[in-house]
């Protein structure tokens, strides 16, 4: 079993502190949101991976689809010999682009990057006892805040996968992409999963699934935030809404108020009503077309390397490359 380094820069303080900030900024907001971050407690996180099995949630499968059969060709593109993967939780697809590093004796070092301490832990110890003699190091970190924390050591593709990136806005985006650019050297690559621009029925299904699994999935956050911060939502007054905004090529995950109320939240000595109707964002999942995504990352410095889709082209892995 190869060594594990594990560095921690997310404590349970620091992620308590981050999520009474974030309620009562996004509640004091108008139109009133909650960050996508705030669903995956341990039900939340159950409740996404059946979303992903589900058969209207084709992104999970797509880019896993790309990944089987292209892994080698991306591994070869890039010609580094460290994997760093943002949001690594299990790191269960991971493995397809260590497999294929590892086939073509190019890898050296794994450094998984997740907020979650403890799955981090399980899963750097898994890919430890699975590829011997491979250096793990492992950060627990928020790719918001910590990113100048990931070891220099190699030369590193980063990975960020599952088109997590599409719920960022492109403020936020901009300044994300920028400190990558900031993180890599020269030679160094960024492999980066997108979900793609495509019939809106498909989309909107994709969030309002017949099941009703990903309406309960959204109505999570507000059972963390009552758990959490004491608060008295009735989660079942409010309503799953998806909706595509074709100005901004994003679906928007909305929670409906079926009638007016105030909740009270006392860790924050607050106070929040919502009219019958109102509508609280609680996600985007931004769509990318190829020309647009090469505009976004140029403005960094990171030019175009490789670009793989599935057969439907539902789904992009792309890689860009510091100069």
């Amino acid at each position: 079993m190869s060594a594990v380094t594990v560095d921690v820069h997310v404590r349970p303080a620091d992620r308590a502190a981050a999520l009474r900030a974030d309620v009562s900024e996004g509640l004091a907001a108008s139109p009133k949101e909650l960050p996508p971050k705030w669903f995956y407690d341990e039900r939340g996180s159950r409740l996404f991976d059946e979303i992903t099995r589900l058969d209207e949630y084709y992104p999970t499968r797509s880019e896993r689809t790309i990944l089987e059969r292209e892994a080698g060709a991306i591994v070869a593109a890039s010609g580094c010999d460290t994997l760093v993967e943002l949001g690594s939780g299990t790191s269960e697809k991971t493995r397809l682009l260590l497999d294929a590093m590892s086939g073509a004796g190019r890898l050296a070092r794994f450094v998984p990057f997740d907020v979650s301490e403890q799955t981090l832990r399980d899963a750097a110890a898994a890919v430890a006892a699975e590829y011997t003699g491979v250096s793990v190091h492992a950060i627990a970190g928020d790719f918001e805040r910590h990113l100048g924390e990931i070891p220099t050591d190699g030369c590193r593709m980063v990975a960020f996968l599952g088109g997590t990136i599409g719920n960022l806005t492109p403020a936020q985006r901009k300044a994300f992409f920028a400190e990558i650019a900031d993180l890599l050297e020269p030679g160094e690559t960024f492999l980066l999963g997108t979900d793609l621009v495509k019939d809106v029925r498909r989309l909107k299904a994709a969030y309002d699934d017949a099941a009703g699994v990903t309406a309960e999935f959204n109505r999570n956050v507000l059972h963390v935030v009552n758990r959490e911060l004491g608060a008295d939502f009735d989660v079942d007054a409010f309503a799953h809404v998806a909706r595509y905004d074709a100005d901004e090529d994003w679906i928007e995950m909305l929670l409906e108020a079926s009638r007016p109320m105030t909740v009270a939240i006392p860790a924050l000595d607050l106070d929040v009503s919502f009219a019958a109707g109102e509508r609280m964002r609680t996600e985007i999942s931004a769509k990318f077309r190829r020309d647009g995504l090469t505009a976004e990352l140029a403005a960094t410095g990171l030019g175009p390397w490789g670009w793989w889709t599935d057969p439907a082209g539902d789904f992009a892995l792309s890689l860009w490359r510091r100069g």
